[in-house]
């Protein structure tokens, strides 16, 4: 419990077997990741029952983070297998073509209303920005391209237009029924893809507590139209994540850091956790250590102050799944020790509460980084008031003691904040205190004669009724 900054690892193939979860859980997985992309109910409801037997075997609490596909724009599929598009062709996209019988200078769109999204000028993008088209003209169904960045092309590459303004909707009809499979499987997280604004989100929300889910919703920014919405979209949703491939894309690489210090910087400012993704260890697909590159891209994501990072591919195919979140976690620690301004922070006066729960955490906090404090232990129902808390940096340990389990597996997100199951309706501090000490103690997590800040609320058991702090010593002969 020394590193602060979450791990969320994808599963796949290379997760299946229960022996590698369970080494992939104790070397650092905080949260794993459900792709709706890939595979159907069967396999994601297999999956999250091997994940809980391999968080048991591994003695720790482990959330999960389901993922909806979205609207996958994509070129269907070419004949004669890949093709090599020169600068300077010309190149069709038709969204009436039969789906399996692209050519040299023409390929079908899966996406029918493309005609309709762009005009002559506009630049289409395939397989991550390696190739570029420039729209010429339109016609019918056909959209006639010259190719203004070449290179190879090959079945159901992804598509954008540079700048955003498709109007594909967030939720499609698979969405919809993976909401349904999600809610089944208890995900604490549900993040929606290509978000365009806070409708989508709310939409979502409404879906899956319809279909009987209490997961929260996470909001993928990756999208132009996400970028002008993004106030709106962060206020509405639980969560947020920088998705950074189609982000990339659509803004242009050049934009991409400055992004994603925005979002994280707006995201905690409005007591949103947020997750940093996509390509943070790419190279550990195939390779068994990371490049500096990337290590330094982790650890940029923590010092910026990402609740989380995310791997992708690297857990879900890769050949080195338990090695690369063993290896994320090195330098997030590293990452973590080094940076002393985001370890002690003073807490902001000037700001304004709503809520009791929210002015309590930020009088702990301050009051933690500023006394020799070794550990902070929230008693909590919902998680809020150890969210709050964790908004506002310091190098001290918050641990959620609640007796839900929909809580501990939802306070994994957060940066810096652990959960232990406890039953929080004692009442009488002479039986709460020492239940606590003993804890603390079992788990190795504070020693006798440890200060400790508590909170609680005056009715237990409540909530969001926090309204109270101590400051304690831990003793054992009480």
């Amino acid at each position: 419990m020394s590193r602060h900054t979450k791990i969320v690892a994808t599963l796949g193939p290379a997760t299946d077997d229960l022996k590698v979860l369970t080494s992939l859980i104790r070397a650092g997985a905080d949260l794993v990741r459900i792709n709706f992309s890939h595979g159907h109910a069967a396999d994601h409801a297999r999956r999250v029952r091997l994940v809980r037997d391999a968080a048991d075997a591994a003695g720790r609490y482990v959330g999960i983070l389901g993922d909806l596909s979205g609207p996958k724009i994509r070129i269907e599929k070419f004949a004669a297998g890949p093709v090599t598009l020169n600068d300077g062709d010309e190149f069709t996209l038709d969204t009436a073509m039969d789906p399996g019988a692209g050519t040299q200078s023409c390929v079908g769109v899966s996406y029918k209303s493309l005609p309709r999204d762009v005009v002559p000028g506009d630049t289409l993008l395939l397989n991550d920005g390696l190739i570029a088209l420039e729209v010429a003209t339109i016609d019918g169904t056909r959209v006639i391209t010259r190719v203004a960045l070449g290179g190879e092309l090959s079945n159901n590459k992804g598509l954008n237009k540079q700048g955003g303004g498709l109007s594909a909707g967030a939720l499609t009809a698979k969405d919809r029924e993976d909401i349904h499979t999600a809610a089944e499987l208890g995900v604490d997280y549900l993040a929606v893809s290509f978000v365009r604004n806070a409708d989508d989100i709310n939409e979502a929300r409404q879906l899956l507590k319809a279909a009987g889910g209490e997961g929260r919703i996470v909001a993928k920014i990756e999208r132009s139209e996400a970028i002008e919405q993004l106030e709106r979209i962060v206020q509405a949703s639980d969560a947020v994540m920088v998705a950074r491939g189609d982000l990339g894309v659509e803004m242009g690489y050049a934009e991409l850091t400055g992004l994603q210090k925005r979002i994280i910087q707006l995201a905690r400012a409005r007591n949103r956790p947020v997750i940093t993704a996509t390509q943070m260890m790419e190279s550990m697909i195939v390779n068994p250590v990371p490049t500096r590159a990337e290590v330094s891209d982790v650890a940029n994501a923590v010092m910026d102050g990402t609740d989380a990072v995310m791997l992708s591919a690297e857990t879900a195919v890769g050949r080195y799944p338990v090695k690369v979140v063993r290896a994320m976690a090195q330098v997030i620690e590293g990452a973590e020790k080094w940076h002393l301004a985001y370890r002690r922070q003073r807490t902001h006066l000037d700001g304004h509460f709503t809520r009791t729960d929210e002015a309590i955490a930020a009088a702990v906090m301050y009051t933690a980084n500023h006394l020799d404090v070794t550990a902070i232990v929230a008693l909590t129902e919902s998680g809020s008031t150890p969210l709050w808390m964790s908004r506002i940096r310091s190098d001290i340990p918050i641990y959620a003691f609640t007796r839900q389990e929909r809580t501990r597996g939802r306070v994994t997100l957060y940066r810096g904040v652990y959960p232990i199951a406890f039953d929080v309706t004692h009442t009488q501090p002479e039986i709460l205190y020492p239940e606590i000490f003993k804890e603390l103690v079992r788990l190795g997590l504070a020693a006798e004669g440890d200060m400790i800040i508590m909170t609680k609320g005056e009715l237990s058991g409540v909530t969001g009724g926090t309204n109270s702090m101590k400051i304690l010593k831990v003793m054992l002969s009480v």
